[in-house]
């Protein structure tokens, strides 16, 4: 019974999370920028994370 109800919650809760996520965010798949912009011009972004700040 232990199992069967902490697994029911847990994916209750699981779906609960990705709905919530989806009606505050609505995902657009042409909105993100390109994997691999060569020679797009389009400048990076983003951070590595042991580079010196400026």
């Amino acid at each position: 019974m232990t199992r069967k109800l902490t697994a029911t919650t847990a994916m209750v809760l699981v779906a609960l999370l990705i709905g919530f996520d989806l009606s505050v965010a609505q995902p657009n798949p042409y909105a993100q920028p390109p994997l691999f912009a060569f020679g797009s011009g389009a400048a990076p972004s983003g951070g590595f994370c042991a580079a010196l700040p400026n």
